[in-house]
């Protein structure tokens, strides 16, 4: 599966999984999900932790990497898949989570990963005493599943009786965890009564008791209804859009644009490109950009030099990316934007600098040729050229109506405005050549390297 098709399936996402009181799990693109998994379990996995992806598509990822059995995977491949599991446990909602595990339930899949992340989600969760309070029944049932029922009971007695650390204890349930002697107390709050006999009726989460959904665990735990984990940066969004407030590059250059201090400038600008840029490992193979600098590209009044200026911000980052990126401007320059747009022409050159990928930066408005750069594209497989093209709409605002802005509908296109859009631009642009793979997978196993850091450290203040 090409990855690009992933990565948009996984962006854009289906309804929530749900499942309907005594029927099966409904999961409607379980064939696709599962069809991912084969071809790349890693590569699936780590795509899940990309930004900008779905909450509901990291819960099938989670379902899927739990579902499947990891016979033949190497011991890298399996860490990796624990890894992700580990951090999407703790990234979802835990109403998201508990209906994975549920699912996995109706699915009768339960393996040693699917009991251990299991475990580790009803027992070590930092939300976990509140969860129990809130969904106690659920929380049963998972647990249950991942031991057995019979096993899970028997354990359960166990602790009752004060076993901390019997061999019975240890083979079936203590060595699957991290925190025993945080998840033992959790144990008994699952069973306020003995396994088998009746309970309580005041810890069964009637209304107005210690299980109110409303319940909150320990002081600076997250409640039961929130991630305890952050995947994708906040992105504060202004209310209304200037040419300023879109991200700091940007911001940058439309100040250098309209003649401020250059010396000033030049020292902030190099200072957010670099920290920027920081974000990426390098891209080893080439890049044609065609930058649209024709005079649309530069706007007018409130809007003047935005959409340029965060298009040059995109080729700065690129230029501190990639090995080799070759710059086609098509109208005039970034520094003196004019003429018309004559997009069909600048990809032409761009293929004969023989790239990877050719990316069109542009607002959009093909004006010199109109529908040109759409015949020009539908010819390009016929000349033999599989060279992917991609076509990357510079926008001002992320409500821009697009719908004359299209000069080549068939190309992939993305969109972005903001700075922040190129966390989600770069892997998608360099999903669509070959030689992105190792780059994309680069990324996204430091993304897992710093997020799963992040879990642990979680992880060890809730246990402390």
């Amino acid at each position: 599966m090409d990855t690009p098709t992933l990565l948009g399936h996984l962006e854009n996402g289906t309804g929530p999984l749900t499942l309907p009181r005594g029927g099966t799990l409904c999961w409607d693109d379980a064939d696709f999900h599962r069809a991912a998994y084969t071809d790349d379990p890693e590569g699936y996995a780590l795509l899940g932790l990309a930004p900008g992806v779905a909450p509901w598509q990291r819960a099938r990822v989670l379902l899927q990497i739990l579902a499947a059995s990891q016979a033949g995977l190497d011991d890298a491949t399996r860490a990796t898949l624990a890894r992700t599991a580990r951090v999407l446990t703790l990234a979802l909602p835990p109403g998201h989570v508990i209906t994975v595990l549920l699912g996995l339930r109706r699915l009768r899949a339960n393996h040693k990963h699917t009991t251990r992340t299991a475990l580790r989600f009803v027992l070590e969760h930092p939300a976990a005493d509140a969860l129990i309070a809130a969904r106690r029944p659920a929380l049963v049932d998972c647990f249950e599943h991942a031991l057995g029922k019979a096993t899970a009971r028997g354990c359960a007695r166990r602790v009752a009786d004060g076993d901390t650390g019997s061999d019975y204890l240890q083979r079936r349930l203590l060595r699957f965890l991290t925190a025993p002697a945080t998840a033992l107390p959790r144990v008994r709050a699952l069973y306020p009564a003995r396994p088998g006999e009746a309970a309580d009726p005041s810890t069964t989460g009637t209304p107005g008791t210690q299980n109110t959904p409303g319940t909150q665990g320990a002081a600076g735990a997250p409640g039961p209804h929130e991630p305890a984990l952050t995947v994708d940066a906040v992105r504060e969004r202004p209310q209304t859009v200037t040419a300023t407030n879109r991200g700091d590059i940007a911001a940058t250059l439309v100040h250098l644009y309209r003649g401020g201090p250059a010396e000033d400038l030049y020292v902030a600008l190099n200072g957010y490109l670099g920290t920027a840029a920081a974000a990426f490992p390098r891209f080893e193979g080439t890049l044609a950009l065609v930058l649209d600098a024709s005079a649309s590209m530069r706007g007018h009044g409130e809007r003047e030099w935005a959409v340029l200026s965060q298009a040059a911000a995109l080729r700065m980052l690129l230029s501190q990316v990639c090995a080799r990126l070759e710059v086609i401007e098509v109208g005039g320059d970034e520094r003196a934007p004019r003429g018309a747009t004559d997009l069909a022409m600048g990809v032409l050159d761009a293929l004969g600098t023989a790239p990877d990928l050719v990316a069109v930066v542009s607002d959009g408005y093909e004006n010199l040729f109109p529908g040109d750069l759409a015949r020009v594209v539908a010819t390009l497989p016929r000349a033999g050229v599989t060279t992917p093209v991609v076509f990357c709409h510079a926008m001002f605002t992320g409500g821009d109506d697009l719908t004359l802005r299209r000069p080549a509908p068939a190309l992939p296109q993305r969109g972005f405005w903001h700075q922040d859009d190129f966390a989600e631009l770069l892997p998608w642009m360099f999903g669509h050549c070959a030689a992105g793979g190792p780059w994309l997978r680069d990324t996204l196993r430091a993304r897992l390297d710093l997020l799963d850091h992040r879990a642990a450290r979680l992880l060890d203040r809730s246990a402390a």
